[in-house]
């Protein structure tokens, strides 16, 4: 067990949290969430002993070993990257080099021999003679590749030492896991194994992950933090979401008897019982909705940007895009070739690659933005497109406006200041915010930006490259709305699985060997043993 007691962090007269006071138990799995800056890794910080808190203490059960999934990537640079996963048990990992110095030792004494007799015992209690193999294992599960177990973790790129600090982190089934959003740069494969491995610990898990699907997968509660308190509820993301949503809708709603309002609430977490049993989650997350109480089920003080796409200023016609045998190399590389299709009038098409710089050229291309390429595409005279490219800086880098006079610039029409006012209001900018310079943002304020611009051009047609980076779980959400809602026609990539599994109506892949084009849900393709036969045919032509 965890136990948080009057936990409060300030920084000057910033408080983040105030008097917190929370339990967590052995088999759970906490998804913590919060809007960007609450405060969600400084919390995992305090737990793991690297932050102090202002006051109050945080207590664990006796023994029970902790691990973390380490933030600085160039921590372990010199081992080799059998070595950093076997650090990750830090006990075992002291009492191997402890033995191996003691036999290395030329004048081998009496006493040595005892002392490496205690640390055999020890060694084998722990089961470290399988220690080596089961590291390979992990290694090799979440795509490190045996070539590289001996390298020195120096010699692997980003994404591979992120794996492999993964590795470190799950090595030996640790009591308590503190994981800081461990999806990212992991592939959809690598990322259903590590849901896999999680829906069935039996320790403590406390994670940070904007990915709504591995919360949804692996969460048995959920702990919000919003108005520097911290709440703990029953359910994963998707169930605290849809029951503060139908919470604050039956708080408006005056009018309804107090016991229709419980039949709903009833009826509500009954569906969802029935769903958690039939997901790949543990039995456990289904336990836990049985138990909960109604009470438990309170309307969010969250904010959600309004993300509405459906002011289109012409209705499309029939034609909207033609693609005939599109190819892109840059310095010599082949990203794709012999792209051909048809896009349709209603289409949302989640464009795939395994390569991230074939689909933001692809993008690049039907924008206008790249003209060296091989092949045709034409769109419909009656289309108007709006898209949000991979790398948006160009529209910040040497401006120096406010958020209004920004936003104006792309406004056709109106410009007037309330008119505009109304599309950053959307976003959450408000007040004196929206005189804020547009050249101090964050990232994700300026990925906001992007969607009132996006609104205002009443585009029919719509293109995402990576939209979901930088977003907070709030806007993700909102985005996910918005898309689905929308009427016209849109090409996107995202590596939200969420939004793309409930968005997509058709997907395509741009490989170098040609494209791959199903009408189908994302969960299908990736699950598609056809699919994948044609996907390693397409790519081995590369």
């Amino acid at each position: 067990m965890i136990t948080v007691s009057n936990l409060s962090l300030r920084y000057g007269k910033r408080t983040l949290f105030e008097e917190v006071n929370l339990k967590f138990t052995q088999g759970n799995c906490y998804g913590i969430i919060g809007a960007n800056g609450a405060g969600k890794s400084t919390f995992l910080k305090i737990l793991s002993g690297e932050v102090d808190p202002t006051t109050g203490s945080v207590s664990f059960t006796p023994g029970e070993r902790m691990a973390v999934l380490k933030q600085n990537h160039y921590e372990f640079d010199e081992s080799p990257v059998i070595e950093a996963v076997l650090i990750g048990h830090k006990e075992l990992y002291d009492v191997m080099k402890e033995k191996d110095a003691l036999y290395a030792k030329a004048d081998f004494t009496e006493k040595d021999g005892e002392r490496a007799g205690e640390l055999e015992t020890i060694f084998a209690e722990m089961d470290g003679w399988n220690a080596e193999s089961d590291a390979a294992t992990l290694l090799s599960n979440l795509g490190i590749k045996e070539d590289a177990h001996y390298k020195l973790l120096k010699e692997l790129d980003g994404n591979e030492k992120v794996r492999v600090l993964l590795a470190q982190a799950l090595f030996g089934k640790p009591d308590i896991l503190l994981l800081d959003e461990p999806t990212n740069d992991l592939d959809i494969h690598t990322i259903a194994w590590l849901e896999d491995f999680l829906a069935g610990y039996e320790g403590i898990i406390l994670v940070v992950s904007h990915d709504r699907h591995f919360l949804d997968t692996v969460c048995t509660h959920v702990v919000d933090i919003d108005f520097g308190k911290m709440t703990i509820y029953t359910g994963n993301y998707t169930f605290w979401y849809e029951s503060s949503q139908l919470a604050l809708r039956q708080r408006a709603d005056q009018n309804k008897k107090l016991e229709d309002k419980v039949k709903e609430l009833q009826e509500f977490i009954r569906r969802f019982s029935a769903n958690a049993s039939k997901s790949r989650q543990a039995t456990s997350r289904k336990k836990a909705l049985d138990k909960i109480n109604l009470e438990e089920i309170k309307p969010s003080n969250r904010k959600y940007p309004a993300i509405l796409f459906n002011n289109q200023g012409r209705e499309a016609g029939d034609q909207i895009l033609q693609i005939e045998n599109l190819r892109k190399e840059v310095n010599g590389e082949l990203l794709f070739s012999d792209i051909s299709l048809m896009v349709n009038k209603g289409d949302k098409i989640a464009v795939l690659s395994e390569n991230s710089l074939a689909t933001s050229a692809f993008y690049d291309i039907l924008t206008g933005r790249d003209k060296d390429y091989s092949g045709e595409f034409k769109w419909g005279v009656t289309i108007n497109i709006a898209d949000i490219p991979n790398d948006t800086s160009s529209y910040f880098e040497g401006k120096n406006d406010n958020l209004i006079d920004w936003l104006r610039e792309y406004s056709a029409a109106e410009k007037d200041e309330q008119f505009i006012r109304g599309f950053l209001g959307r976003m959450l900018f408000s007040g004196e915010e929206v005189l804020k310079k547009c050249s101090v943002l964050s990232g994700g304020e300026k990925m906001r930006c992007m969607f009132s611009r996006m609104m205002l051009q009443q585009a029919n047609v719509l293109l995402f490259d990576e939209p979901t980076n930088h977003l907070d779980l709030e806007s993700i959400t909102a985005l996910n709305n918005g898309m689905n809602d929308f009427r016209g026609t849109i090409l996107f990539t995202s590596r939200d699985h969420e939004l793309t599994q409930t968005v997509a109506n058709r997907i395509i892949e741009l490989t170098p060997g040609g494209i791959i084009d199903k009408l189908m849900s994302y969960d299908e393709y990736i699950d598609s043993e056809v699919v994948q036969k044609q996907r390693e045919e397409l790519y081995a032509l590369s």
